[in-house]
């Protein structure tokens, strides 16, 4: 008999597999278009929902596949690793973050009403927590919900939210009681279609041009009070409680997306001719991509070491801020030594290399950024 190792190895080639055939087939011919258009087309979630590409490691009674944790991260490094940072980090806060919250914190009435459509793409999600004013500081926040008889009245707004414009749903960080700071946070599952709710133009950035990013606005928004996600007052420890696997996440797309610009990159300086010879025969470059592939595997193994323990349940704070810190940190200064190499080439359109470039800068600033992540790891060390 197989060990679980084998067979895990297995599940997660079958769905590697899978998973690049949908991508060759209906992504990479239109994305292009999609990232010079500023937007992905709704309908493609439900594409990704036909595809099983949706909630894979949920179980089974919601319709999910129930495969394993490791099966949900490949899809998003696999992504990446395509230049489809864009469409990974959209995917990264429908499956990968607002799911979980509802599977660990949500009722069993708002398991039932909200993870099944998830799963086919029929109602698609975004996480709100930043204000023009708050970013970091989930205690600053200024969006509050008052309850009213079987109603919450919710009023504020929220900038930079992934997926923001075209959700069916979010997950809404407001405070129910002003004065008690970040225990006065409470966390709630908001239908986008309860008048009161509206968006911004959307926000054009410097990368990623396809994931949809928007500003939300709340007036006087009556949500019921079965919309309440966990306990009132608890939010600030349920976010805590969850933000290690957004962390997680965002450390598999860096590696993904760094591996994919390193490849390119390789396949570049040996066609590239100069001094009579190729690129890849200078001293430089050969010592530059040994130095890349060294910091590549270097996170990869922590990626793996934290993988385990978020499986196990002993992934702590620090661990994933350890992971993000260093993989997105190593992801930037992968691709800018990357494009380097392409000379003057490396600063058009044409070459896909500039948008790897584009695409990583981000990722060092949401999700917590990497100043924040040392003052966590710190904070681990030394205390407050």
């Amino acid at each position: 008999m197989a060990d679980s190792r084998s067979v895990d190895s297995e599940e997660i080639q079958m769905f590697r597999d899978m998973v690049l055939r949908f991508l060759e087939q209906e992504v990479l011919p239109n994305y292009e278009r999609w990232e010079k258009n500023h937007e992905m087309p709704r309908q493609m979630w439900n594409t990704m929902g036909k595809a099983g590409l949706l909630l894979v490691d949920f179980p089974e009674q919601y319709g999910a596949a129930e495969a394993s944790f490791d099966v949900c991260q490949m899809i998003q490094e696999e992504m990446c690793r395509l230049n489809l940072h864009g469409l990974a980090t959209g995917y990264n806060i429908h499956a990968n973050i607002v799911a979980p919250y509802i599977l660990h914190i949500g009722t069993d009435a708002q398991r039932e009403r909200w993870l099944p459509p998830m799963v086919t793409g029929e109602v698609v999600t975004a996480l709100a927590m930043t204000e023009p004013g708050a970013g970091s500081d989930l205690a600053g926040m200024r969006t509050s919900a008052v309850k009213e008889g079987d109603h919450y009245i919710l009023n504020g707004s929220k900038t930079f939210i992934t997926n923001g414009n075209i959700a069916d749903m979010i997950i809404v960080c407001a405070k129910t009681d002003t004065k008690a700071g970040a225990k006065g946070i409470s966390l709630f599952l908001v239908d986008t279609s309860i008048e009161g709710f509206s968006t911004g133009k959307p926000i054009h950035k410097i990368g990623q041009h396809s994931s949809d990013t928007a500003e939300l606005f709340f007036e006087n928004m009556a949500i019921p009070a079965d919309a309440l996600l966990g306990e009132e007052g608890k939010g600030f420890g349920y976010l805590m409680q969850e933000l290690p696997r957004e962390r997680l996440g965002c450390a598999v797309q860096a590696i993904g997306h760094a591996q994919g610009a390193l490849d390119i990159t390789c396949a570049y300086v040996k066609e590239r001719k100069a001094f009579g010879g190729t690129v890849a025969q200078f001293q430089n470059t050969r010592f530059k991509l040994a130095e890349c592939q060294t910091e590549l595997e270097m996170c990869r193994a922590l990626l793996e070491k934290h993988m385990l323990k978020y499986q196990a349940g002993v992934m702590t704070v620090q661990d994933a801020a350890m992971l993000k810190l260093a993989a997105t940190e190593m992801q930037l200064t992968m691709v800018n030594e990357c494009l380097q190499l392409f000379g003057g080439y490396g600063y058009t359109d044409e070459y896909p290399i500039s948008r790897f470039y584009r695409d990583a800068r981000v990722q060092t600033i949401y999700a917590g950024s990497s100043e924040i992540m040392k003052e966590v790891i710190a904070r681990g060390i030394l205390g407050r």
